[in-house]
């Protein structure tokens, strides 16, 4: 199910007790309370956003242990076509020493089943190893198949050695890409699909799965929004209950921008309907979902919708706000 809105989001500066290099490129920050206190629980799945700078903020996969309320810790890549944040994490954040931090939120959560395939590419390993690590403690059967452009470029494998044979590890320089089709050509009784990384591992994966696979079996988590018809929007009217006003809503403008214009809270990050910061309740309405989160059970459901990029078919819309 999706987490519903928190009403008073954890937010804080805390101190990077470490900051390593895990991999080329790929920075490992460890967080903690600066008086050492406790940090709100997560489970497996769960990000939070760091806050960067002045409309800087970019969400990052928890990847310690769910189990140590004093650390949190996060891996950042460091992308060539960055819009900013992964270059000031690994730029400036150690010299800084503190980071804002909200969260954390969990649209990628664990189902329990008596066996996981994970898939994992490159940076995409980050969520993977709480949930890994929870599917070895609850005695489910498990194994993860790891893809990276090579074995310099992969994070935490000496953490993942552990673990034995249930990790392959596929280095591209090495072995060429994870194969897909031998993986995911025939479905297994019992089993959920969790993968992380590229878009184009991503899209590959849901194709396989949707052609075989039981629905519901595939549990996924994009960093970039999933290529959609953004076209046709209309201008509809927005009824916010809570603040007792109504809006109208341009075809060339989110819903989002009209809140904040109209001087409603509400919190946003990516606006690209990737991170889940600005999912809202729906109180009635015809949603036109546009987001890469909600699956389509969720979105049949119309309990909630993104409203950075998400739109109203009907021509009302009322919502938690």
């Amino acid at each position: 199910m999706v987490t519903q809105p928190i009403v008073r989001e954890f937010e804080a500066d805390l101190t990077i007790v470490a900051a390593s290099e895990v991999a080329t490129d790929v920075l490992a920050l460890t967080l903690a309370a600066p008086d050492g206190s406790a940090l709100p629980p997560w489970t497996p799945g769960a990000h939070i956003d760091l806050v960067l700078g002045d409309d800087l903020v970019r969400q990052y996969s928890l990847c310690s242990s769910p189990g140590d309320s004093t650390q949190w810790r996060v891996g950042v890549l460091r992308a060539p076509d960055s819009r900013g944040g992964s270059k000031v994490v690994h730029a400036e954040l150690r010299e800084r020493g503190t980071v804002r931090v909200r969260g954390p939120r969990n649209h990628f959560p664990m189902v329990r089943s008596p066996r996981y395939l994970f898939v994992a590419g490159g940076i995409g390993i980050t969520p993977m190893l709480p949930m890994i690590a929870d599917a070895e403690a609850a005695g489910a059967e498990w194994r993860l198949v790891y893809g990276g452009r090579s074995r310099a470029s992969m994070a935490f494998l000496d953490e993942l050695a552990v673990y034995g044979d249930k990790v392959s590890v596929v280095p591209q320089d090495e072995a060429g890409m994870p194969d897909l089709d031998a993986l995911l050509g025939s479905p297994e009784p019992d089993t959920l699909v969790y993968t992380c990384g590229p878009t184009g591992l991503l899209d590959a994966i849901e194709a396989r799965c949707a052609a075989s696979w039981p629905v519901g079996a595939l549990h996924l988590e994009r960093f970039s929004a999933k290529a959609s018809d953004t076209s046709g929007g209309t201008a509809f009217e927005l009824v916010l209950q809570r603040s007792g006003l109504t809006l109208e809503v341009p075809a060339d403008r989110s819903i989002y921008d009209v809140c904040k214009a109209a001087g409603v809270s509400v919190v946003g990050s990516c606006l690209e309907g990737v991170c889940g910061t600005c999912e809202t309740e729906v109180v009635d309405g015809d949603i036109d979902h546009r987001d890469s989160i909600l699956n389509e059970e969720e979105k049949a459901s119309n309990e909630f919708m993104m409203i950075c990029v998400s739109r109203c078919r009907s021509g009302s819309l009322t919502l938690d706000l």
